[in-house]
């Protein structure tokens, strides 16, 4: 294996809106969740602190009826086949993100995905509690990545990050290619390359020129 590349999921994958939203929406805590992650944004709340407002809604659902929801979940384009590409060259393709466990389960299932990592939430007798079982935050994402590259070999050097917030900066000072997609201005700073597109093929120039 050549190497892994780590997708974000929210701005990246999940290009209008995020994941959380999508799920809130039909989960009936839209506003609360809404207000937590603009609060996230502007550095008002942590991380944490917005993963437990934002949990509070899943009590009572079940892990069957959210997958569901997820059925619907805005994607980009091209997901499936950036997959493919980063597989047939010999790069194990990662889901790396702050989005709930659920959200990246359901991705690493649909197309391929060799990992994923997430938050957890508490599932007692079948059903979600309200409850933040493990969190994890930017830090823990990059943490994630390394372990991830450590376990299969790989030096983070000969590793790609694709991503569009601040939530990646620290996986972007790890690893040799850093792709800013779609990005806001922290991401795009702090980015070896800058992609704008409609597409998830769009990055895979980025990474052709980076394997040789």
């Amino acid at each position: 294996m050549r190497g892994a590349v780590f997708f974000d999921v929210d701005g990246t994958l999940v290009p209008d809106g995020s994941s959380g939203q999508h799920l809130a929406d039909r989960l009936g805590h839209a506003d609360a969740c809404r207000e937590a992650e603009a609060a996230y944004d502007s550095g008002a709340l942590t991380n944490q602190e917005a993963s437990v407002i934002d949990a509070r809604g899943w009590a009572g659902w079940t892990p069957v009826e959210v997958r569901g929801f997820l059925e619907t979940l805005p994607l980009v384009d091209g997901i499936a086949e950036t997959v493919a590409w980063c597989r047939a060259n010999d790069l194990l393709p990662v889901v790396a993100t702050l989005a709930w466990d659920p959200v990246g389960a359901f991705l690493r299932d649909r197309f391929g995905f060799a990992g994923n990592c997430g938050p957890r939430l508490e599932v007692v007798g079948g059903r979600y509690t309200g409850e933040v079982a493990e969190h994890i935050d930017e830090f823990g994402k990059r943490d994630f990545a390394k372990r991830f590259a450590t376990e299969n070999g790989l030096a983070m050097t000969r590793c790609a990050a694709v991503g569009d917030s601040r939530s990646d900066l620290p996986l972007f000072a790890e690893v040799g290619l850093a792709i800013a997609f779609n990005a806001q201005p922290a991401a795009r700073a702090a980015a070896h390359v800058s992609v704008v597109g409609d597409d998830l093929r769009a990055v895979v120039p980025a990474l052709i020129a980076y394997v040789g």
